[in-house]
């Protein structure tokens, strides 16, 4: 009787263990709880799949120190922040998501890109190499330093400062995001 308890006990934990060890798996992408950025910890305020005509193309997932805050605050925080984009179809390709960000881009500044152009310019080019499916991007803000472009875990740059990370972060969170249920989902609601 004591060793079925100490076997149930084991298998419980070992449960609440492989629950623990990824947050969420969204369309197949298993989407981690935490992020690193700079010295901070961001937690996973929430991920949703992007798709377009009924295909999933990639998987946005927000991380945050405080989380349950509404889409104005995460875009206009000065703090450590980040957004993991996990593509999941081979249809992404360097000049598709060149055109779908540029769009992002236009929509989150109301179509004045010059304050930030060169910023987005070279932002960009982390987009000229060949996307693959599996592929990720990090794109992690650091307060005074700007957003840390991360594919495939390597360095790609540090671009902009907090007026081009609050328009990056606005591509998925503004008030015209990529996708409407993708924001609430990045959101955590």
């Amino acid at each position: 009787m004591m060793a079925r308890s100490v076997y149930v006990a084991m298998v419980c934990m070992l449960v609440l263990f492989s629950f623990s060890a990824s947050a969420a798996t969204i369309g197949g992408v298993e989407v981690r709880d935490t992020l690193a950025a700079g010295d901070s910890s961001l937690t996973l305020s929430g991920a949703g799949a992007r798709s377009r005509w009924f295909m999933k193309l990639y998987v946005a997932a927000l991380y945050v120190e405080q989380t349950g805050r509404s889409a104005s605050a995460v875009v206009n925080a000065d703090e450590p922040q980040a957004i993991a984009l996990h593509i999941t179809s081979g249809m992404i390709t360097s000049e598709r998501m060149t055109e779908a960000t540029m769009d992002g881009f236009r929509n989150a500044t109301g179509g004045d890109l010059a304050p930030i152009q060169a910023d987005v310019d070279a932002f960009m080019k982390v987009f000229e190499e060949e996307i693959s499916e599996g592929d990720v991007f990090d794109l992690v803000y650091l307060p005074g330093e700007g957003v840390q472009v991360r594919k495939n875990g390597e360095s790609a740059g540090l671009v902009g400062d907090l007026t081009f990370k609050k328009a990056l972060f606005g591509i998925w969170l503004g008030d015209k995001p990529a996708q409407q249920n993708l924001k609430e989902a990045m959101l955590g609601n």
